[in-house]
């Protein structure tokens, strides 16, 4: 059982604050027009290169804020974006109204945006499918998390491999799966700030990315590679043990997703931090 401590005064000053950690390529609020769905897949996604595409992103300064989550492990272990917990003064999960799990302890890959969570326990954990080599341009992706500080997700098809140039309060270097948006659950709009450090989930269930940056003018969700989660796992020592969620249809991930988060294998992360002197 999760334990929980009653931290409202954590919870509403985060909330208060509404600053949001997902850095983003731009700043134009609106994505563009959904692209039109369509079944077909393409060729397997070719391995890193150093003539893949740039995209250039700016980590903000440290600010108390937002993210999102997912476990891997009912021992206690979730995946996060770098960017959402690096160098915050305190980090929890929220589990209900004004009350969250602490985070015992923060672990940074410093070769990619991706952390690694530790807390007491968790209810229900992920599979993940590191399997990127198999891979085939078109294929879907649902992210799901806590866009713009609430419940959402949306869903893509994969264009390909992009490079991810970080700058700002942290510089590096990291190859990074690029999808282009589709469409999202109704009431969704504007930018996907929030949703940073919540799974990709294939249509089978089994989480194959980590959303680390948007470009809403081009309608791009970026990825974290599997590879990238592997190597972090493995350079950590932690076991991921989960299983898939339900299948994934562009007819039934709003509801899944609900359901993931009720279950809290996907939650909110909140990110004090700490004040200037």
């Amino acid at each position: 059982m999760i334990r929980l401590i009653p931290d409202w005064l954590l919870y509403i000053i985060v909330i208060a604050a509404v600053v949001f950690v997902l850095f983003r390529v731009d700043q134009r609020a609106d994505a563009p027009e959904a692209l039109p769905d369509s079944a077909e897949v393409g060729a397997f996604l070719p391995p890193p290169s150093i003539y893949d595409p740039e995209v250039l992103v700016e980590v903000g300064p440290v600010a108390s804020g937002l993210g999102s989550a997912f476990a891997i492990s009912e021992e206690g272990w979730w995946i996060t974006a770098r960017h959402v917990v690096d160098a915050c003064d305190r980090v929890g999960l929220i589990v209900g109204h004004g009350a969250a799990t602490p985070v015992l302890e923060v672990k940074v890959a410093l070769f990619a945006d991706l952390a690694l969570l530790k807390t007491d326990r968790a209810p229900t954990a992920l599979a993940l499918d590191t399997s990127e080599r198999r891979f085939q341009v078109g294929q879907r992706a649902f992210h799901v998390g806590f866009p713009q500080g609430r419940p959402g997700e949306a869903y893509s098809r994969l264009i390909g491999r992009e490079t991810l140039v970080a700058t700002g309060r942290y510089r590096l270097e990291e190859p990074v799966l690029a999808w282009a948006e589709l469409g999202r659950t109704g009431g969704l709009r504007g930018s996907l700030a929030g949703i940073s450090g919540g799974p990709a989930i294939a249509a089978n269930g089994q989480v194959i990315g980590v959303t680390v940056a948007e470009s809403a003018r081009r309608g791009r969700i970026y990825t974290a590679a599997p590879s990238s989660i592997l190597r972090l796992l493995r350079v950590e020592q932690v076991t991921a043990q989960g299983s898939p969620s339900p299948r994934l249809t562009a007819d039934n991930y709003g509801q899944t997703s609900d359901d993931l988060r009720r279950e809290l294998a996907v939650a909110q992360v909140v990110c004090v931090a700490a004040e200037a002197p």
